[in-house]
């Protein structure tokens, strides 16, 4: 049950949207991390952002996201495999489900507040955001899943954004769109996940490099 839900994360107006953040590859490489790792690659890989309201000189929107990227999965699966003591072949048979996941979908793990509690929350119809993934050249991709999260205290460790006063999600898209064209293509210079609304616009952005492009590891 821990190892399942563990994949399922592995697999899993103003903008200020991490201003000098580290750019990085999204192409798929082999890596050779240690469970040491994980806390500078969750880094590289989240981004945080706030809407501010002038107005009400509030934040009307304060969301931290990590982009659970080919990179990232790698790690976690290495930090976790460490910490629950797995096998090598479970520790194997984890790393290759989740970076097969990533040739399908992008994952972001996401949590957030607002000056409306309720409002806030993306799991409900009345949710005053809509969420978001947009290419440089602006094509935007919808989400296929929104799973609002209850988290454990292994993701309170791995994902410490997370706050008794935050909602958590999972948020899912597909890596590919209908026409067969991917939602992030290969030569992206960067991405966004945007929660926009009537009260706002919120943008987190990810600057990508080229990279070559590895063979995954055995």
């Amino acid at each position: 049950m821990m190892v399942s839900r563990a994949l399922a994360l592995a697999i899993g107006v103003l903008v200020s949207a991490g201003c000098g953040a580290q750019a990085i590859s999204l192409r798929p490489q082999a890596r050779s991390f240690t469970p040491r790792d994980y806390e500078e690659v969750y880094d590289a890989w989240t981004r945080d952002a706030d809407e501010f309201e002038f107005g009400a000189l509030s934040d009307v929107l304060n969301v931290t996201a990590t982009f659970q990227s080919w990179e990232l999965r790698w790690a976690y699966v290495v930090r976790y495999a460490h910490d629950y003591s797995l096998s090598t072949e479970a520790r194997t048979e984890m790393l290759r489900a989740s970076l097969a996941d990533a040739e399908q979908h992008h994952r972001f793990f996401v949590t957030l507040s607002g000056t409306n509690f309720r409002e806030s929350d993306l799991s409900r119809e009345e949710s005053a955001w809509r969420v978001l993934l947009i290419d440089q050249r602006g094509a935007q991709s919808v989400p296929v899943e929104v799973q609002k999260v209850d988290p454990t205290a292994a993701e309170k460790v791995y994902f410490p954004s997370i706050s008794p006063f935050r909602h958590a999600y999972r948020i899912v898209f597909p890596a590919f769109r209908p026409d067969g064209s991917p939602t992030i293509p290969p030569d992206a210079d960067y991405v966004l996940l945007r929660f926009t609304g009537a009260r706002g616009v919120v943008d987190l952005r990810w600057e990508f490099t080229a990279g070559p492009t590895a063979p995954p590891a055995d």
